[in-house]
C-alpha cells in the first residue's frame, strides 16, 4: 500500500502521542530525570515537536548537533496534540487553503501552532517522497504543551546513537528493528483539512 503524501506517522496509544525534541544537556538530563521541562525552558518561545523519529534523526545528526545532543522522547495527551491542530495554521501561504496571502498571515498571526510537512526520511536519512508533520508552539499551546500535556519524558539518545552506530556499519536490518513502531495517527480530515488542503 503506497503512503500518502502528507501523513501524521506516530507512536501513539489510545492516549497519547509520542513526540520528539533535542537539546543540550542542561535542558533535556532535568527534564528526563523529572518527567516535565525545567524553569530554564522558555515557555515563550516557539518550539518544535516531531512525532517522527527519523527526522528528528535528520535534525539533530543523531544527537551530535552542537545543543541538541540530548535526545528526548516526548509522550503527550492525544487531547493536546489535537488541540493544537485545530488551533494551527500552515507555516506556508498555500493557495488552497488560503483564500489569500494576507488571510494567510492574519491567521499565522493568530494561531498558537503552525505546521510544516517536510520529507520523511530513511535510515540513511535520505528524504523519501512523502511527508511527515512537524507542528510549532507558541504562546498559549507552548506552555500547555510543558504544563499539561506532557505525561512522560525519556531520554533516548543511547538509542539514537545505537541505531546510527548500526547504520554506519550497514545493518540497516538491525537498525530498522530498534525504530519506535510508528503507524498513521488517526486524525480525521476535519483535524488535517485546514492543514493539507484536502
Amino acid at each position: 500500500m503506497s503512503e500518502p503524501s502528507h501523513r501524521i506517522r506516530a507512536l501513539h496509544t489510545a492516549t497519547t502521542i509520542t513526540v520528539y525534541q533535542a537539546y543540550p544537556p542542561a535542558i533535556g538530563l532535568p527534564a528526563a530525570r523529572d518527567g516535565r521541562f525545567p524553569a530554564a525552558w522558555k515557555r515563550d518561545r516557539m518550539t518544535w515537536i516531531k512525532p517522527s523519529f527519523l527526522w528528528m534523526m535528520y535534525r539533530c545528526g543523531w544527537g551530535t548537533k552542537e545543543g541538541q545532543e540530548t535526545v528526548l522522547a516526548v509522550e503527550i495527551s492525544r487531547d493536546g496534540f489535537e488541540w493544537a491542530l485545530r488551533n494551527a495554521c500552515l507555516s506556508h501561504y498555500d493557495r488552497a487553503v488560503h483564500p489569500d496571502q494576507a488571510a494567510w498571515k492574519r491567521e499565522l498571526r493568530a494561531a498558537p501552532a503552525r505546521v510544516q510537512w517536510d520529507p520523511e526520511r530513511d535510515l540513511r536519512l535520505g528524504p523519501l517522497p512523502y511527508r511527515s508533520l512537524q507542528l510549532g508552539l507558541s504562546g498559549e499551546a507552548a506552555r500547555r504543551y510543558a504544563d499539561e500535556w506532557t505525561v512522560s519524558v525519556t531520554d533516548v539518545t543511547p538509542l539514537a546513537h545505537r541505531i546510527h552506530a548500526l547504520v554506519r556499519e550497514d545493518d540497516l536490518v538491525t537498525a530498522g528493528t530498534l525504530l519506535p513502531a510508528e503507524t498513521g495517527y488517526p486524525a480525521g480530515a476535519e483535524l488535517l483539512a485546514h492543514l493539507t488542503g484536502a
